[in-house]
């Protein structure tokens, strides 16, 4: 009689989602898909067959890319997947598409390639920026590793030492006691303009040396995430509010990894929104108040103390004994609810994933990384800020028809002296 196989042997693995992932599959749809993008262009053509088989031999690796999400009693949750990986495609079509589970084997990611980049797109679900990039950057080690024989030889085909497969939920980890909520429930400025035809989605990378950069924040006093957040928030009062006073903010949501500030690897979603405004009052408003304004706000807001506040309200909630038994269903339809009222806060959301490290075997075959999110309720125009080398690029990606804002923003910072190269994916042609 043969061996029973491993998955015979031994019970299916789970897992729960962590506290923030449980929002995502109760808003998430065709219109609003809570998936994102986080791209890598190399010096070379892709070669699909070989991204395939090194998607093939690294998704085994991580269990928090191998599952497929489960409908409960009270909540969603993971299951070990199993299934061959997902078909590696070439890019045909836009980009942040909802992901159907029952065409994409049950996974929550899709892999494709166009030309020399290769594309990761995730399900918000599955983990937050940190842990796409750390899947990614693992893809394609193990690409290279498999396209650059020597560079087997070096590394073999396991993972690098800095990569990381825990798995826990930070959140409760670090959880203390209920606190107040302290998000914003005020409604901002929402900018409303033409749309493009449905499904279609429009992305504008700028590409600037950080070395630039960097001279024009040491002369504002400001961080280089400060200066950008500064640099949209003005661009949409010159073309948006055309420099009038408004009755409601600008305000800006920023998602702040909450890793290095509570000593955490994890590969679930560990962030935390807090947001930076300013608010028109007059037609005389100067660059340098948006930016002192901004500054202000984002420093008194990004301490471990009321990162801690904030989240620890998040938890509570879901700890609550009362909120336990109580079904699935009707809590979907509260967590609509309060995300409704929450999401018409934020004029727009601008996150930064950092800088990129990669291992010095590999960096001489990487031009650059890049990053993009989809769309979300009363938000059709966002930011991504993504690093590698000496290059920085901020994406746009948006659903309305005019670029007018987008255009502003580099135009500002090529007027501080930074020079912008843009790149666009065809939907705007400058």
């Amino acid at each position: 009689m043969g061996k029973k196989s491993e998955s015979a042997s031994r019970p299916i693995r789970w897992d729960k989602l962590d506290n923030t992932a449980h929002l995502f599959p109760v808003i998430a749809g065709e219109s609003m898909t809570n998936v994102y993008r986080i791209s890598v262009t190399l010096k070379e053509e892709i070669r699909p067959d070989l991204l395939q088989q090194a998607l093939d031999m690294v998704l085994p690796k991580f269990d928090g890319f191998n599952v497929r999400l489960r409908m409960g009693v009270f909540w969603y949750y993971f299951e070990e997947n199993g299934k061959p990986a997902p078909k590696v495609t070439e890019e045909v079509n836009f980009p942040c598409r909802f992901i159907k589970p029952n065409k994409n084997r049950s996974y929550l990611f899709r892999v494709s390639y166009y030309g020399r980049r290769i594309n990761l797109e995730v399900f918000h679900v599955l983990t937050d920026g940190m842990g796409g990039l750390n899947f990614l950057k693992e893809l394609t080690y193990q690409y290279l590793r498999l396209t650059h024989p020597k560079l087997r030889e070096i590394a073999g085909d396991t993972l690098s030492q800095n990569t990381s497969l825990n798995r826990e939920d930070s959140f409760i980890r670090n959880y203390k006691q209920s606190k107040p909520s302290g998000f914003e429930k005020e409604k901002a400025y929402l900018i409303k303009e033409d749309k493009l035809p449905a499904g279609e989605f429009g992305v504008m990378h700028g590409r600037m040396p950080i070395s630039s950069l960097k001279e024009v924040t040491h002369r504002y006093g400001v961080s280089i995430n400060e200066y950008l957040v500064a640099v949209f928030i003005w661009s949409v009062y010159e073309e948006c509010l055309h420099k009038m006073p408004s009755k409601r903010p600008i305000r800006v949501a920023v998602p702040v990894n909450l890793r290095p500030f509570f000593d955490s690897v994890t590969t679930k979603n560990f962030f935390i929104m807090v947001s930076a405004e300013f608010r028109p009052t007059n037609a005389e408003h100067t660059f340098e108040e948006v930016l002192s304004a901004v500054k202000e706000g984002l420093r008194k807001q990004i301490t471990k103390e009321h990162l801690e506040d904030l989240f620890s309200y998040s938890v509570s909630n879901q700890l609550n004994f009362l909120m336990r038994p109580i079904p699935l269903l009707l809590k979907n339809i509260a967590m609509r609810l309060v995300y409704t009222r929450s999401a018409l806060a934020n004029t727009a959301t601008i996150t930064n994933i950092g800088n990129v490290q990669t291992a010095e075997a590999y960096r001489p075959y990487i031009e650059m990384f890049h990053s993009f999110i989809a769309m979300s309720k009363g938000q059709s125009l966002k930011g991504t800020i993504c690093s590698f080398g000496d290059t920085l690029v901020f994406s746009f990606s948006s659903i309305f028809s005019d670029a007018s804002v987008q255009r502003a923003f580099f135009r500002q910072i090529a007027s501080d002296g930074v020079e912008v190269g843009i790149e666009t994916n065809g939907v705007y042609y400058e």
